[in-house]
């Protein structure tokens, strides 16, 4: 019997609809376009596809991770044409923004706040405003940085790579099998995408260049030879490189949650429940294995669960090192996870690549005819700071 919270059946939070733009390379096919302009076409989808009244929207919650600030849902609300009526409000958990925005969305209709909620996250890395710090005394010159502060001094606050670095030597990972790893990720990716697979889930769009349809930045042509050629990025002596680390991404998505009682009396049949989700910190210094805390956090919760039993695991690749570590402590096999890919391949859009894992595991179990009823699935990801997110879902029939 499970610990963790039961709804009522009719507020049960569900995922009806889930949706992605094509993700690109920063400074790459979607460079010109703005978080707003990425957001508000998924909008548009998901409004046309259910027939809701838009007006019945409660809230568009939206994280997002390296932006200019300000409320980001909003201003892509109300480019996409919902009425001024519908709010939104922006989320920062780094790159668990997303996916922290889906399991506020279901929390709040747990809590019977609210019926029907669009969320997910977004970034676009190529018009992110440069960030500047303030001079400290009068006449100094300002300093430009990259990204925000997630740890004080004291404990350690290490850049993402060389954090990767430091999981990969505390937990024994070796080069190849990283580099095995990201080689995976790119032929699984391709394959899928040569397959259609991703066709069904991804919004085009529309640039001053034509239009995008396509993610931009799996490799058919990448090797392990290739990829052992390569030199260490962020320590001279270090195993992280180019090729098994994510490359930086604009991208955007979102999913339409609703309680399991509206969506049946929209004549919604099927969905993605959320079961039950879990946070928890880690040492920031070793943040990537924060997937390990979050997830055995949840399945304490979960006495019925084993991990061996889910069917389909989404796991966010920012470095082939920190996969492989969780995994390792966690006891899942490699090829269990990402088996159409991840972002090693696909990329890591920091603010959407929480909601983009929970989009790939309804296409995996509720969409179309790759339908497969009491499926369950998990979504993890490791964020700046030591931080682990993971969300448990399950395929339901609604009628």
């Amino acid at each position: 019997m499970s610990y963790a919270y039961q709804p009522d059946e009719d507020w049960q939070p569900v995922v009806v609809a889930a949706y992605r733009t094509p993700v690109g390379r920063a400074f790459g096919s979607l460079a010109t376009v703005t978080a707003e302009d990425l957001l508000a076409p998924i909008i548009r989808r998901i409004v046309a596809e259910t027939a809701i009244a838009p007006d019945a929207i409660d809230d568009v919650l939206v994280g997002n991770a390296a932006g200019g600030g300000g409320n980001i849902a909003r201003l892509a609300a109300l480019a996409a044409g919902l009425p001024m009526a519908v709010p939104g409000v922006a989320i920062d958990r780094q790159c668990g923004s997303g996916l922290e925005a889906i399991i506020m969305a279901a929390r709040l209709i747990q809590a019977k706040a609210g019926s029907c909620y669009l969320a997910g996250g977004v970034e676009s890395v190529s018009t992110a405003p440069w960030r500047v710090e303030k001079p400290k005394a009068n006449g100094a010159l300002p300093r430009f940085y990259g990204r925000a502060r997630f740890s004080p001094d004291t404990i350690g606050d290490p850049d993402m790579g060389v954090a990767a670095e430091n999981v990969a030597r505390a937990f024994a990972i070796s080069r190849q099998r990283q580099d095995e790893f990201a080689l995976r990720s790119h032929r699984l990716a391709v394959a899928a995408a040569e397959a259609g697979v991703f066709r069904p889930e991804i919004v085009d769009i529309s640039t001053g260049h034509g239009l995008i349809e396509r993610d931009e930045c799996p490799r058919p042509s990448t090797s392990l030879e290739a990829l052992a050629n390569l030199r260490p990025v962020f320590l001279a002596d270090g195993s992280v490189t180019a090729g098994n680390a994510c490359p930086l991404n604009d991208g955007a998505c979102l999913v339409l949650v609703m309680s399991r009682g509206m969506a049946k009396s929209l004549g919604i049949d099927k969905g993605l429940a959320l079961i039950d989700s879990a946070a928890a910190g880690v040492d920031p210094n070793l943040l990537g294995i924060g997937p390990v805390a979050s997830t055995k956090k949840l399945m304490q919760r979960q006495p019925g669960l084993s991990l061996s039993t889910i069917d389909a695991i989404e796991f966010n690749e920012a470095f082939a090192a920190q996969v492989l570590a969780s995994l390792d402590q966690l006891g899942i096999a490699a090829d269990a996870v990402n088996r159409e890919g991840g972002a090693l391949a696909l990329g890591h859009p920091f603010g959407a690549s929480g909601a983009i894992l929970v989009t790939r595991l309804y296409s995996q179990l509720v969409r179309g005819e790759r339908w497969l009823p009491a499926a369950t699935g998990l979504a993890m990801i490791g964020i700046g700071g030591g931080i682990g997110l993971t969300a448990l879902f399950e395929a339901v029939r609604l009628s």
